[in-house]
């Protein structure tokens, strides 16, 4: 069995981690962490883990966390992360982290959330899209992708790698989770019920990882809509200077050659790709639309921003690392209605 330790068990990420680790059949939960409620039960704590889950929150140190755990998921605000990963490293054990600390190059970090990147080390992170990272197998920090870049490069990146694509405009709708359990002027049920909100219009942190990751143009801008899980993100792909798009047969042999044998990537031939259909999964539905005639490929792809976009895919990459079957834990459909 795989030893498993969670620091930072309390939030949203955390507390998915928790339910999609206490069902994992290889998976043994050894340490969850909490300050505020230390020496709780986690049950107790969060009811809907009952019977499942009997050990109690613990405050203990970097070093104790790694003895006692194969693999350590860093479910911690940004900036924080940093602060336990060379402990964690030294001490022997895997970590994924689930923040942004390690997905972009320290200098970049700083740029894009401006704040000093405490870990002087250049850590060699593997940015953990099994889907396109297959060197996470070997990986002993992988830096689990953002919720929104997960479903805008998944999107794309098919056309991406075929040399078509000049730049993309991403448009995101996310349902309120991913804001985190703390409320928010966006998030607060008064300002959202039956609204819309764009925010960070032009200037979302995460259009970072899509253009290190896609190595294109890009344009990005998220909405929070009146919904707890899920994120539609429709991708506008414009082609290279004086390209048409190509018949939707070759568009689809290609995404279908692309994902051959990725079992998380759900191409569909016909409609369009429904949060209801993603929920509680880990699977990222992808459907597209040819605007014949011009140099226009329309993208879609849905996602459940806590599991793909956060403690399933998380756990996908647990799976390669420690050469488990990729889907262990995860095969289950949605949660419909």
């Amino acid at each position: 069995m795989i030893k498993a330790g969670v620091i930072g068990g309390t939030g949203y990420t955390g507390l998915e981690l928790l339910r999609l680790l206490a069902m994992h059949p290889e998976v043994e939960l050894s340490i969850v962490t909490s300050r505020r409620y230390k020496g709780q039960k986690i049950s107790a704590v969060n009811p809907h883990l009952y019977p499942f889950i009997e050990l109690e929150y613990e405050e203990v140190d970097t070093r104790e966390i790694a003895a006692r755990s194969d693999v350590v998921f860093l479910a911690t605000p940004h900036g924080s992360a940093m602060d336990y990963v060379p402990g964690l490293l030294e001490g022997g054990t895997r970590v994924i982290d689930l923040s942004a600390d390690y997905r972009l190059k320290r200098a970049e970090f700083e740029r894009v959330y401006k704040r000093e990147h405490k870990d002087k080390v250049e850590r060699n992170a593997v940015y953990g899209l099994t889907e396109l990272h297959p060197e996470v197998a070997d990986a002993t920090l992988v830096a689990n992708p953002g919720c929104y870049p997960t479903g805008a490069i998944l999107a794309v990146m098919p056309l991406v790698r075929a040399g078509l694509v000049s730049r993309v405009v991403f448009d995101s709708k996310s349902g309120i989770s991913g804001a985190g359990a703390e409320p928010t002027e966006t998030s607060h049920f008064p300002n959202l019920a039956e609204n819309i909100i764009p925010y960070q219009v032009t200037a979302h942190r995460h259009v970072a990882e899509m253009k290190q990751e896609l190595g294109v143009q890009v344009s990005f801008t998220p909405h929070v809509i009146p919904t707890i899980r899920g994120i539609l993100t429709t991708a506008h792909v414009f082609l290279h200077e004086g390209m048409t798009t190509k018949p939707r047969e070759e568009l689809e042999q290609l995404y279908q050659r692309f994902y051959a044998g990725k079992r998380f990537v759900r191409l569909l031939k016909t409609g369009v790709p429904a949060l209801s259909a993603v929920r509680g999964t880990n699977f990222c539905d992808i459907s597209f639309d040819v605007e014949q005639g011009s140099d226009r490929i329309v993208v879609m792809s849905t996602i459940d921003n806590l599991v793909k976009g956060g403690s399933g895919q998380a756990v996908q990459n647990m799976n390669v690392m420690f050469g488990l079957d990729e889907t262990a834990g995860l095969w289950f459909p949605g949660l419909v209605p």
